[in-house]
């Protein structure tokens, strides 16, 4: 064998009781699960946990995993495979001017890094420019927002015959090509503007091509719960299974009704229905600034969206519904603005808002807010990310412990002070859930962050530590693993994780990141690429 894993403790992503075994990786491989197991080079694992890799189900790894290889964040918590495409929007299937559009849109959110090779416009060419190297294994999701965006552009209306057809086409080419399904953000637009039937009708798509429906749905505030009711609808509709993105009930409205979204889910599951979600495990949310506005002033686009926010009488509508009705984009909910911080910048000029929120950064400039708000995203041609602080930890908490429950980071890399969840979301389930808190066991806590979300992805061969499965495996201290990222200083490694191997290949190694890049695509089982 390869290398030897000796004496470690294994809890193997089923949520079964822990064991003490070698574990042996050949070829890729785990090749033997024992004792006295002999190889190439022997670890010694006693007082480690082994476990398969962790699976994050939410990413926004898009651009980084590409434009930096090293890819830091992720594998020094222990993650060797992530789902990117999330939220509806990202960077396939394109056309020239959509992936201009798109590079503005999300750069708060990913960067547009100067001098980037963007040499792909289809999910398959995406794919395959993943196959040339990238540090941890990457599915992806059809992004419904861009999928409109190319097929129909900016307007708000429902889709013409001929653009649905266009749309499932592409979509059903993309999931050929290797997406393991469709996932949306109906916050942002321009996939905000689909109504309910046209989701039902790409569902079907997807759920014919094996794959599964993933929204960030229409509201975590008012009206979070008809919100998730409308994507169960969708999925029991269109028969396509349910992955709830980032599934919490935030802001003041929903403090102490997880409650409610669980028995929703149940009564569902108990119906019939497949579906699963994941959180990350703290209280703020992350975003680009812009995304607070009501979908109708970002209709055409960020330069139309430019447009109107340099108009007078414009800015006072939109200021109106942000600030006293509560705007589709803010969740329906009046807009708190000492919650809302700024915590990345693309001009040196705005770099002292950075850490502050809206209202501490207006008071400062003797400025209401909303003038402050305005003026910085017409600064930043909207390329600014912030921090929500919405979330409620009786609700965290609750959710984490269904057992549908996986984990996502929804962690932007990018930016001054990105959220800490892009660095500590693993870690932080292992320290603060299981070792303080005893919120999970340490086994039941592993499943939710692998075995259960292989499932999801319909990864036969990956999630559990079973010879002849994929050697995606972490190794951690369960008396030191942390995480280490805070919201002042969000890029720090984890702790007590000494240990990540991803297709056999060590890429953290007795806790130095090796130079290897041995990720790869996960393509949809029924892709025919």
């Amino acid at each position: 064998m390869d290398i030897v894993y000796r004496g470690a403790l294994v809890a193997d992503g089923t949520g079964a009781p822990a064991y003490q075994a070698d574990v042996g990786v050949a070829d890729g491989r785990i090749a033997g699960i024992g004792r006295g197991l002999g190889g190439k080079r022997v670890v010694d694992a006693d007082g480690l946990v082994l476990a398969p890799g962790f699976i994050d189900m939410h990413s926004h790894s898009d651009l980084q995993v590409l434009a930096e290889p090293e890819h830091m964040a992720k594998v020094s918590q222990g993650v060797t495979t992530e789902v990117l495409g999330q939220d509806g929007l990202s960077y396939a299937p394109v056309d020239d001017e959509v992936l201009a559009t798109l590079r503005g849109q999300l750069a708060g959110w990913n960067d547009d890094p100067p001098g980037f090779d963007w040499d792909w416009r289809s999910v398959g060419e995406y794919l395959d420019r993943l196959d040339r190297g990238i540090a941890v294994n990457a599915a992806y999701l059809v992004p419904q927002g861009t999928l409109r965006m190319l097929c129909l552009g900016w307007e708000d209306r429902p889709p013409t015959e001929a653009e649905l057809d266009r749309m499932r086409s592409v979509l059903a080419q993309s999931l050929r090509q290797g997406a393991m399904g469709l996932s949306s953000g109906l916050t942002y637009t321009p996939g905000m503007y689909a109504g309910t039937a046209e989701l039902v009708e790409l569902c079907k798509v997807v759920g014919e091509h094996g794959g599964f429906y993933s929204p960030h749905h229409r509201s975590y505030g008012a009206g979070a719960l008809e919100a998730y009711a409308e994507m169960v609808a969708v999925s029991r509709e269109s028969g396509c299974p349910l992955h709830l993105a980032h599934a919490t009930m935030n802001f003041p409205v929903n403090e102490g009704r997880a409650g409610e979204l669980l028995a929703l889910l149940d009564e569902a599951i108990a119906a019939g229905a497949d579906i699963t979600l994941d959180t990350y495990p703290y209280l703020p949310g992350a975003t680009y600034l812009s995304a607070l506005l009501p979908s109708w002033a970002t209709e055409g686009g960020p330069e139309a969206t430019l447009a109107r926010l340099s108009d007078v009488d414009t800015r006072e509508r939109v200021r109106a519904e942000i600030e006293d009705t509560g705007s589709d984009g803010c969740h329906g909910v009046p807009v708190d603005w000492d919650s809302i911080e700024i915590n990345g910048v693309r001009r040196e000029e705005n770099a002292h808002l950075v850490g502050r929120s809206v209202a501490e950064s207006a008071r400062v400039a003797g400025r209401p807010p909303a003038e402050l708000y305005f003026d910085v995203l017409i600064s930043e041609r909207l390329g600014t990310s912030c921090l929500m602080h919405v979330g409620h930890e009786d609700n965290v908490q609750a959710i984490m412990r269904h057992p549908a429950h996986t984990g996502g980071s929804d962690g932007l890399l990018v930016g001054d002070r990105p959220h800490p969840r892009a660095w500590g979301t693993f870690p932080r389930y292992l320290a603060r859930y299981v070792r303080e808190l005893g919120v999970l066991g340490l086994e039941e806590c592993v499943a939710h962050l692998t075995g259960r979300a292989a499932r999801r992805l319909r990864l036969t061969d990956r999630g559990l530590v079973r010879e002849g499965y994929a050697a995606d495996l972490v190794l951690f201290d369960p008396d030191t693993v942390a995480d280490t990222a805070t919201f002042d200083l969000p890029r720090q490694a984890a702790a007590g994780i000494p240990h990540v191997v991803v297709n056999g290949v060590p890429v953290i190694d007795d806790g130095r990141r090796t130079d290897a890049l041995p990720g790869r695509s996960l393509r949809n089982p029924r892709s025919r690429a």
